[in-house]
């Protein structure tokens, strides 16, 4: 139990980040494609690192990657890639931006795929 009277595992209580993370985002299911693929770019990003490090720069990750708005992301191409790897405020591997901007492109096809309508205006 926490000092709020919600359980929380013990992890919660070991960074600034995580009680609002664990009471508001882990384990919750979402239903909005842009807050998913938010996700799925910051899991990517915190493979092989701690998510300690992943929601210090999440901030970042969202100005660097355009409010995580896929539509934007899948446009980018060597200029945005260059500026991502000079952000010292985001995790630079050229492997996980690309990775990240592959994924803009592939969830745009399965926009198109499965007529999703959550995020389309």
């Amino acid at each position: 139990m926490s000092k709020h009277n919600k359980p929380r595992c013990a992890w919660a209580s070991t960074a600034p980040d995580f009680p609002h993370y664990h009471d508001n985002e882990w384990g919750f299911p979402v239903d909005d494609d842009q807050r998913l693929f938010e996700k799925l770019c910051l899991e990517t990003f915190q493979s092989g690192l701690s998510w300690r490090t992943i929601l210090s720069k999440r901030d970042n990750f969202r100005a660097a990657f355009e409010s995580f708005d896929f539509h934007k992301v899948a446009l980018f191409g060597e200029k945005e890639i260059e500026e991502l790897l000079n952000n010292d405020g985001i995790v630079r591997n050229k492997r996980k931006i690309l990775a990240v901007i592959n994924n803009a492109k592939r969830a745009l096809e399965m926009i198109v795929l499965v007529k999703s309508n959550r995020t389309l205006s």
